[in-house]
């Protein structure tokens, strides 16, 4: 994608890829509806995107933000979460999730709002990738935090949220 970019052009970039995009959160994941208008008091709100797995069956919202996680987006999250679990969610489904995709995350911000514990999980896009040395000492970065992470949450008691939100992090061949 070029410098310069609307929420529209990315959600754009990922529709056209969208059989790649959903195939990375596992199989039997279902595209419900894209700019998904909920109306609260009389005022609309739009999801970017929701999805639904059929193995977790349960909705996944998605929301994409040009700039860096604020706390704010948890609270929007959120509200699109109570909505969707109040007028769509059907008897025999789980209470729905959401992914918030931004440009970069403070995990440190993440675990202090307890993400997990509002079904709510955030990861970072890029829009071109670095050169070979940066990609590799990022990816290499990425990995050592993930393991720090997995390490920290091993030693929490897990809350059904946080084992459907570490389903789409961790690998699938572990057994734990």
């Amino acid at each position: 994608m070029k410098d310069n970019y609307l929420e529209a052009d990315l959600e754009k970039a990922i529709l056209k890829g969208i059989e790649l995009f959903m195939l990375e959160f596992g199989h039997g994941i279902t595209f419900v509806e894209r700019q998904k208008r909920m109306i609260l008091d009389g005022e609309g709100i739009v999801l970017v995107l929701l999805l639904y797995s059929r193995t977790l069956r349960r909705f996944i919202a998605i929301e994409l933000k040009l700039d860096e996680f604020k706390a704010a987006h948890k609270g929007q999250m959120e509200l699109y979460l109570k909505w969707l679990d109040r007028y769509e969610r059907q008897p025999g489904e789980e209470v729905p999730i959401g992914i918030i995709l931004c440009a970069s995350a403070s995990r440190e911000i993440a675990e202090i709002l307890e993400m997990d514990k509002a079904g709510i999980a955030i990861a970072e896009y890029w829009t071109h990738l670095p050169p070979k040395s940066e990609f590799e000492a990022k990816i290499n970065a990425i990995m050592v935090e993930a393991k720090e992470r997995l390490e920290r949450r091993k030693s929490l008691p897990k809350s059904e949220n946080k084992k459907q939100i570490d389903y789409f992090y961790e690998s699938k061949d572990d057994e734990d």
